[in-house]
């Protein structure tokens, strides 16, 4: 064996002192993170029991949004619609005028990221539109929270569509920002004689005023 191959051969044991002390730290580090992970997904799906009733808000903070599970590999009833989520900002110029924008729609950005790219990234796909989702089982027909995840499903949406807008438009600070979603009925194919209204229908929320900690910049500061 040349002496490289027996360097390398040595491994870990081959690091100095301070440096197995950080691979052991890193690897003892990323072993309780992926344990804790796997704790709190497996007391989120488990049925109900002491622990999750002692501790069940603790997990759903730690589940909610990011993490939440949703099992359904056959859809016996498919989505017939399309909803597309938009949004409009008010903006304060410099001059001290206040301005409406037009509505953007970030669905419509989403599909265009995705499209004819082959590795579409999980943001892409999934998250304004879960965000919309968890919006909805948590608030009802009036968008008033229903249940301990209002506030929060609230928070995430407005934090995730501003990540998209950003914190400047049109020449001003964006103050104020209000969300939509459009739905939309899927057209039934050439040999169905089903009759659809293709007419969008509007789901408007009320204006958000936009906080410092709704900004992407404030994971900065």
């Amino acid at each position: 064996m040349e002496p490289d191959d027996h360097e390398r051969s040595r491994g870990i044991a081959a690091l100095s002192l301070p440096s197995r002390i950080a691979v052991a730290l890193g690897v003892a580090a990323a072993t309780v993170a992926a344990t804790i992970h796997i704790v709190m997904m497996f007391l989120q799906v488990t049925p109900s029991n002491t622990v999750t009733k002692q501790h069940g808000a603790a997990v759903d903070d730690y589940v909610y949004p990011e993490f939440e599970q949703n099992w359904k590999l056959f859809a016996p009833n498919p989505l017939q619609q399309n909803v597309a989520v938009q949004a409009r900002t008010e903006v304060r110029r410099a001059d001290g005028r206040l301005t409406t924008g037009d509505w953007i729609d970030l669905s419509a950005r989403d599909a265009a990221a995705i499209r004819h790219n082959v590795l579409p990234s999980h943001t892409q796909q999934n998250e304004l539109r879960r965000a919309w989702d968890a919006y909805l089982a948590n608030h009802d027909a009036e968008d008033r929270p229903n249940g301990l995840r209002g506030d929060l499903t609230e928070r995430y949406l407005r934090r995730v569509v501003l990540f998209r807008l950003g914190a400047e438009r049109d020449g001003g600070a964006v103050q104020r920002v209000q969300v939509r979603s459009a739905t939309t009925n899927v057209a039934p194919p050439p040999w169905s004689d089903e009759k659809t209204d293709l007419k969008p229908a509007y789901h408007e929320l009320a204006w958000w005023p936009v906080t410092t900690a709704d900004l992407p910049e404030a994971k900065n500061r």
